[in-house]
């Protein structure tokens, strides 16, 4: 299952649902279906939209939290942290668990300088750039 390739909205916020159905139904999971279960499980506070029939087509105002926003930066951090892409990163998280006490809480900490590292590139038209992405992270 390939999560953003060829994907709408819909269907890409439609696989964080099923995901959650079929985990909460005990049923067996692909791999990244774990990984999508796995970060929901940890957001309390989206679950009930997920279990929803709730059109997840809805746009957030924006002064509120983008769940599917959220839950795909913890994602793509998580992918960082288990290949240390990039170098350096898994090290800052290791600190970061240790003064805070929680990888989750560590990850909270670490998606905000993701999320305007990726801004910044969409802005400008250009890759992100890992080393003003590693200085925000050192700087946590």
């Amino acid at each position: 299952m390939s999560l953003f390739a060829d994907q709408s909205r819909e269907q890409l916020r439609a696989a964080y649902r099923d995901a959650w159905r079929k985990w909460q139904q005990r049923e067996v999971l692909q791999p990244l279906e774990a990984q999508l279960a796995d970060v929901i499980r940890e957001h309390p506070e989206y679950q009930a939209l997920l279990a929803s029939d709730a059109s997840l087509a809805d746009s957030f105002a924006p002064e509120q939290v983008n769940p599917f926003l959220h839950l795909g930066l913890h994602l793509a951090l998580r992918e960082q942290l288990a290949t240390d892409r990039p170098a350096g990163i898994a090290a800052i998280h290791r600190r970061l668990c240790a003064e805070l006490g929680s990888a989750h809480e560590a990850e909270h900490r670490m998606i905000e300088p993701l999320a305007e590292t990726l801004w910044e590139a969409q802005r400008a038209g250009r890759p992100p750039q890992e080393g003003a992405y590693l200085q925000r992270l050192w700087r946590l």
